[in-house]
């Protein structure tokens, strides 16, 4: 990828992050930010929205960064692997799903509380494991689909990890949704931006080949 195609995903990426946890955070504590608009006063208002856009760029560059890590572990994991990569992705899917259900009900879950909340919170990052994954083999191919199921769930899970401890319910689903349409724009535009820097190279070098036999015509015959 060349680095004007790395600035622009850079700066795309933060700004989605920086506008769905806006919208995000507005929706999920409406019941403390209703009272702003009621009343008009816009001054507050913009001084939360500017909060959570802030909010938003430390969980965007988060997302980055768990983005381009997996980039070097899947190129290590395919060279230890080698055909059974596949195989340990799925398994680490499998346990990550497990985990983010058991290891939460049995750190959090009240007396008497049931375990569906807390599936259903797994059920979420799953369903959009398999929606992006669906979406990025229709769009490159079939081996892309444990890839990018792998990296919008266990990647995913591990950028959460900090909120999950704390377990406070707003900042559960303050931090998932951004980090979910972060991800998934990220893995969505790789191809694309890999395609177009190549394009681009492509386009360097025939300039480049062009030009040198003009400069060689142009040079003067020596006196000597």
């Amino acid at each position: 990828m060349t680095s004007r195609n790395w600035v622009h995903l850079f700066l795309t990426t933060l700004v989605i992050g920086a506008v769905t946890t806006a919208v995000v955070g507005f929706i999920v504590r409406w019941s403390e930010f209703q009272h702003l608009l009621s009343d008009f006063n816009i001054l507050e208002f913009l001084s939360i929205l500017v909060w959570l856009m802030g909010v938003g760029l430390i969980f965007s560059i988060l997302s980055q960064m768990g983005f381009f890590a997996y980039l070097t572990i899947h190129r290590f994991g395919l060279g230890i692997f080698k055909s059974i990569w596949n195989s340990v992705q799925v398994l680490l899917i499998a346990f990550v799903l497990f985990d983010l259900v058991y290891l939460r009900y049995n750190a959090f879950a009240e007396k008497g509380e049931g375990i569906l909340p807390y599936i259903g919170l797994a059920a979420i990052v799953l369903a959009a494991g398999l929606i992006v994954a669906f979406l990025k083999v229709k769009q490159t191919n079939k081996e892309a689909f444990i890839p990018a199921m792998f990296f919008m769930i266990v990647v995913t899970v591990i950028e959460w990890v900090p909120v999950l401890r704390v377990n406070e319910h707003s900042w559960v689903y303050l931090m998932l949704f951004p980090l979910l349409i972060c991800n998934a724009y990220q893995l969505m535009v790789l191809h694309k931006l890999n395609q177009k820097s190549m394009e681009e190279r492509k386009a360097l070098e025939a300039k480049t080949t062009k030009k040198s036999p003009n400069k060689k015509a142009q040079k003067k015959p020596s006196n000597a």
